[in-house]
């Protein structure tokens, strides 16, 4: 573990691939296809390998967040102001690793068939997973944020050159400004954490061991947390992702809605929650009523939806909440339950997406008010559709169940919480699972919609002058196809093979949580946190 660089060459390869990519003759695009398939294959190999090691060897229970890291690397870049090359994996970026690279060779399958500039296509996918193993392997704060903003320029080149003509310009600036306005307003927080340590460093394991000052935390979690909200989808700052979502190429779409989308999660959770826990439990019981509105406000809209790729972003909103929803529990089962999500849901919306994607290269609609009989046309889709909307709907047997159990009974557990008296004038004991029971309309809803859609564009009539020349799926569609359903199945039925190791990552930020103390509500706490923002202000 210690010898082989196993994460600088998972982060950094896609880097070099794309550079190979670019440097080919314009005629080679058969070359850049197999350049990007060989990176992939060599990311998922050594994911795999990572996950499987860390996995066998992870910490127990108690263990400070410093020392349940694995695959450590560290090297001098800008040390006479804090910055190294930092590296390392915990259980939660482990497993988010490996789902990357599983869905940026899903994404590279099925782009297999694009002769619009591969050699540009490829060269810039490589360059946006690579962005996304950055960030789940960074342990440096401003590789962290280098490599944040590093996904964000390919993705705005991939939308704006190969995405949909009619709303690729609009949809691609919309994203960027959404999410570089969203990085600002995390960094200067940050930095101004920055310069309250006694030594400056930008290192995330000397951060995890500072007790930062409680008047400080409050002022800083919020911006912290939102800003990389932006990412994650958070109402009120969800609409860049639909566009985007439409707007991309298939390949963009499922890495966009399956692991980018995760990097604002995880980034808020590492370090708006875990560097900052009194903050956490300061705001995170208002925050919560926004998650609510991400699940329930996200299934209605779907549900209004014509367009199967509008379906699904808003689809994604709706489940991205129930991953800011767990954090906003605070305890293990509903980070727990985050962890998976982030997992279950990105492998779904890569499936999703693949599926659409693959039915609109061939008929050239996604208005499922166009589409029907697709069941006859393209059978191995309805399968594959089918196992996608089951895990969405939270089938038990299917990894849906197994992320979405957790949060609920997190969210059910909250009122064991010492969150005071009241909070907005009710019990904790009776505030949560009220939550609870709002939320789970959102299953309902996902469930109606789901079932229209497969209704409507699979077991329709089946057209047979209009759909009998469309060309059958290739071969390695379908690899792509059985992959992602594999996962998903084996996930819902063996959730041992992904539980334990989410909970050895998220544990040691629970307890730092649970350390804290009695909690503060935010109901009878704004008026001081403005006070308290005066207050830190004069002192600086």
């Amino acid at each position: 573990m210690e010898t082989f660089p196993y994460l600088s060459v998972i982060a950094l390869s896609p880097i070099f691939f794309a550079a190979i990519i670019l440097m080919l003759p314009k005629e080679r695009g058969e070359n850049a296809r197999m350049l990007g398939l060989a990176a992939m294959i060599l990311g998922l190999v050594l994911s795999a390998y990572v996950y499987i090691a860390y996995y066998n060897s992870r910490p127990g229970p108690g263990t400070a967040w410093a020392d349940t890291l694995m695959f450590v690397e560290q090297h001098n870049w800008v040390p006479s102001i804090g910055i190294n090359y930092i590296v390392g994996v915990d259980g939660m970026s482990a497993t988010l690793l490996l789902l990357n690279a599983i869905v940026g060779l899903g994404g590279v399958l099925i782009s297999w068939s694009i002769d619009d500039r591969p050699r540009e296509f490829y060269a810039f996918f490589m360059l946006l997973v690579a962005g996304v193993h950055g960030v789940f392997v960074a342990v440096d704060g401003f590789l962290l944020f280098f490599f944040y903003e590093l996904a964000v320029l390919p993705m705005y080149i991939m939308i704006v050159i190969w995405g949909w003509k009619q709303t690729r310009e609009y949809a691609s600036m919309k994203l960027t400004l959404y999410l570089l306005i969203g990085s600002f307003v995390a960094l200067v927080p940050f930095l101004v954490l920055y310069f309250q340590l006694a030594e400056p460093t930008f290192d995330l394991r000397v951060w995890s061991q500072t007790d930062f000052a409680r008047d400080l935390q409050l002022v800083t979690f919020l911006p912290i947390f939102l800003g990389f909200g932006v990412l994650a989808g958070l109402w009120p700052f969800h609409n860049w992702s639909p566009d985007g979502h439409v707007a991309a190429p298939t390949a963009v779409s499922m890495i966009h809605a399956g692991v980018l989308m995760k990097l604002g999660a995880y980034a808020a959770m590492r370090v708006g929650i875990q560097m900052l826990p009194e903050g956490t439990v300061y705001w995170m019981p208002f925050i919560i009523l926004f998650t609510i509105v991400n699940v329930v406000y996200g299934s209605l809209i779907a549900m209004r939806q014509r367009d199967m790729k509008y379906l699904i972003g808003y689809s994604s909103v709706s489940h991205m909440g129930l991953v800011s929803m767990g954090f906003a529990t605070m305890n293990l089962a509903g980070f727990t339950g985050a962890g998976i999500q982030m997992v279950s849901h990105g492998i779904m919306t890569a499936l999703f997406f693949s599926v659409v994607g693959m039915i609109y290269d061939r008929a050239h609609t996604r208005n499922m008010d166009d589409l029907s009989g697709m069941a006859k046309a393209l059978p191995l889709t309805v399968v594959a559709f089918t196992i996608g909307g089951l895990v969405s709907m939270g089938m038990p047997g299917l990894s849906g169940f197994v992320a979405e159990f957790p949060i609920f009974l997190g969210v059910w557990q909250g009122g064991s919480l010492n969150l005071g008296d009241t909070f907005l004038g009710l019990n904790p004991s009776v505030y949560y699972p009220i939550l609870a029971l709002i939320t789970a309309s959102g299953i309902i809803i996902t469930a109606a919609y789901i079932l229209r859609a497969i209704g409507k564009v699979f077991f329709g009539d089946y057209e047979g002058d209009r759909w009998h020349d469309m060309r059958p799926l290739l071969a390695i569609d379908k690899l792509a196809l059985v992959g992602f359903c594999a996962c998903l199945i084996a996930i819902g039925v063996f959730p041992m093979i992904i539980a334990p190791i989410v909970e050895s990552g998220v544990a040691p930020v629970v307890e730092r949580l649970q350390s804290v103390g009695q909690m503060t509500t935010v109901l009878d706490s704004v008026q001081s946190v403005a006070l308290n923002l005066v207050h830190w202000l004069g002192g600086v």
